[in-house]
């Protein structure tokens, strides 16, 4: 629902509330929108955090975006979600966006991109974000977060079909020994365990359809389906190999709920809440 809102001299009526697709400038294959909290004023002083939300292999992200608006209205937070297209680089093509680097795009700097973009329209703070995403989403999120946790203080991983581990013994994506090689950046762990980390999964989320990566991928390598059976043994796998680098996690199992990423929104707005409240300090106090 779109209320009335405040002008300045650059922004439109469209760029406020709940937003249209903005292709990117950086590369106009990709798009976005945005979630702008209600009374957030273009010549105003009030500098807004932002929670990016990534879709799933559906690409719904007016859905994340929708879901999450409440939340950006009441924590004064903007919501970006963007839409990294099915057939990038290959036609039909699903799943290159979750590995990060796929055909020459790299879509992590297509997303930071984004937020610089958005940066310079509104007035937000892009230090640090919330990041989150569920399934497809769940796969780039916290792979992103090995190549850029310096730029976020919160993730939320959702029940990725396949996981790759803090594992110098293995190779991208299946571990992050030829991180460097790959992505020109070292894994850094202790700007890892920085960053608020919420593992999400739903109780009953135990089917094994697209939970592993096929011969003749060009994400297969041996040993990338060692954490199989289900996504409940990935996200197990994963928190684990998170503890034993010394990354704290919290676990949500939302009880009653298969894969279902809608079902999970209070999960992860309460973890974000209590994750923005810390990061602004304000943790334990009451207006």
């Amino acid at each position: 629902m779109r209320t009335t809102p405040g002008h300045g001299h650059t922004l439109s009526y469209y760029h406020f509330g709940q937003t249209p697709f903005f292709a990117s400038q950086f590369d106009q294959r990709f798009s976005y929108c945005l979630a702008v909290p209600e009374g957030y004023e273009e010549d105003g002083t009030e500098v807004l955090d932002l929670l990016v939300l990534v879709h799933g292999t559906e690409r719904n992200p007016v859905a994340y975006r929708d879901l999450f608006t409440a939340f950006a209205n009441e924590h004064r937070c903007m919501v970006l979600a963007p839409l990294f297209p099915v057939g990038i680089g290959e036609r039909g093509e699903l799943d290159g966006y979750k590995y990060i680097d796929f055909h020459g795009v790299r879509y992590d700097e297509v997303l930071l991109s984004m937020i610089e973009e958005v940066n310079e329209l509104y007035r937000i703070n892009t230090d640090r974000f919330m990041l989150g995403g569920f399934s497809g989403g769940g796969h780039f999120t916290h792979r992103f977060y090995y190549l850029h946790p310096e730029r976020l203080h919160a993730i939320s991983i959702g029940a990725p079909g396949v996981v790759t581990l803090v594992d110098q013994q293995r190779e991208w994506p299946t571990g992050t020994s030829n991180l460097e090689e790959v992505f020109g950046r070292a894994i850094q762990l202790d700007a890892m365990r920085e960053v608020a980390v919420q593992m999400l999964i739903g109780g009953l989320d135990t089917e094994t359809w697209e939970i592993s990566v096929p011969q003749g991928s060009p994400f297969y390598l041996p040993g990338v389906n060692d954490e199989s059976s289900n996504r409940q043994q990935k996200m197990r796998a994963l928190m684990a190999d998170f503890a034993e680098h010394g990354i704290a996690s919290e676990q949500a199992i939302v009880p009653g709920v298969g894969h279902n990423a809608y079902e999970m929104v209070p999960a992860v707005t309460d973890f974000f809440g209590r994750a923005l409240a810390r990061y602004r300090g304000t943790e334990g106090t009451h207006d």
